[in-house]
């Protein structure tokens, strides 16, 4: 139905969606194709217009409209439909380079928890079930 693919919580519009920055603007600080790399992976089952990917991911809409287009020619996201006058976009899981990309950064969250853990629970072993 596609009133599940545009369906989104609804944020303060000042409100990033990872507060605290994804995996991969934690590796690549600051990097505005990082941050909205890491929106839409995280929420890679649904799409949106570049405004709402500008408000989300914290970057101003003049960067997200370059990043938008440069990302799109790499096959990371793709354009899904146009609603009006907007067009939406989703993260390219048809793209085994993106498939590659959200791996890694899974992988680099997997580590990131494994520190942390290990941090808390004074470096004794832990086994995931």
């Amino acid at each position: 139905m596609w009133c599940e693919k545009t369906m989104t919580q609804k944020r303060p519009s000042n409100e990033k969606a990872l507060p605290e920055g994804g995996t991969l603007e934690r590796l690549f600080t600051g990097n505005i194709t990082a941050k909205i790399l890491d929106f839409l992976s995280i929420h890679r089952n649904y799409d949106y217009n570049k405004q709402d990917i500008a408000k989300y991911s914290g970057v101003s809409m003049r960067h997200t409209l370059n990043v938008i287009e440069k990302l799109e020619k790499l096959g990371l996201i793709k354009h899904t439909r146009k609603v009006g006058h907007s067009h939406m976009y989703q993260y390219n899981t048809d793209n085994i380079t993106a498939k590659t990309l959200y791996n890694f950064s899974l992988q680099l969250s997997f580590d990131e928890c494994d520190k942390i853990l290990e941090q808390q629970t004074g470096n004794e072993e832990i086994t995931v079930i």
